[in-house]
């Protein structure tokens, strides 16, 4: 018995971590699409992240709160400032990986390109096992 309860919480966690995903990749798409107009645009490589970021969070709050975690009658004020949290965590290693990578002479878009593990990883972690934990 402990052993079917077993697969059936990875087979959760799977299922969990796929929708993360889809929903992280529309969110990237957003968070990208907004970044590189603004770079465009000539903002600073730092205002650029923020602005994508900024819009990209957009995108993947209402498509967590949707699709990935069940939160039954809708998220809890503790979800939604641990979403917050969590994402100004993620946005806090953006800035810093992207300022910092773009002043040691690394082009903004492949900064912001190193920055997106990192953030996504931190941020899928804290939202799975603590602002969602019970989702």
């Amino acid at each position: 018995m402990i052993d079917r309860l077993r697969v059936l919480a990875m087979l959760v966690v799977r299922a969990t971590f796929a929708r993360y995903l889809l929903a992280s990749i529309c969110a990237l798409a957003s968070d990208m699409a907004l970044f590189l107009a603004l770079d465009q645009l000539g903002a600073l490589p730092l205002l650029a992240a923020f602005g994508g970021y900024a819009g990209g969070l957009l995108v993947h709050w209402i498509i967590s709160i949707r699709f990935v975690f069940d939160t039954g009658t809708g998220p809890t004020h503790a979800q939604r400032a641990g979403f917050v949290a969590s994402a100004l965590l993620g946005m806090g290693l953006t800035l810093l990986l992207v300022g910092g990578l773009s002043a040691l002479g690394l082009a903004p878009a492949l900064a912001k390109l190193v920055s997106i593990p990192v953030s996504f990883l931190t941020v899928y972690a804290i939202r799975t096992y603590a602002v969602f934990a019970r989702a």
